[in-house]
């Protein structure tokens, strides 16, 4: 496979597969992908869009890119509500009164 072969397919609309997608992000974090490729390929997607199936693929090859903790031996649901940083974060503040009050009424 080949990066180049991906920004042209994208830059000309077509959809990438989960094959293509996977190997961006392991090629990305890798370091054998550049910031400079990386960046066609994010404009190519920013111009043509992504299909339902590409989020989707894109999101899980992302998730599963660096190192997974495993919170099941807890027995209880784990959830984390991951921020972006920054001054603009705003639902960080309410969110875990919200949740804690349902805790309760759910599962």
């Amino acid at each position: 496979m080949n990066i180049l072969e991906i920004i042209a397919k994208k830059r000309d609309s077509y959809e990438l597969n989960k094959e293509e997608i996977e190997y961006f992000i392991d090629s990305y974090t890798k370091g054998e992908v550049t910031d400079y490729q990386a960046a066609a390929l994010v404009m190519a997607i920013y111009l043509n869009g992504m299909t339902y199936q590409e989020t989707t693929y894109l999101t899980l090859a992302m998730a599963h890119s660096g190192e997974i903790l495993d919170l099941s031996p807890l027995g209880e649901i784990i959830v984390d509500k991951h921020s972006t940083g920054g001054v603009g974060d705003k639902v960080s503040l309410i969110l875990l009164p919200l949740v804690s009050s349902l805790r309760d009424t759910c599962c």
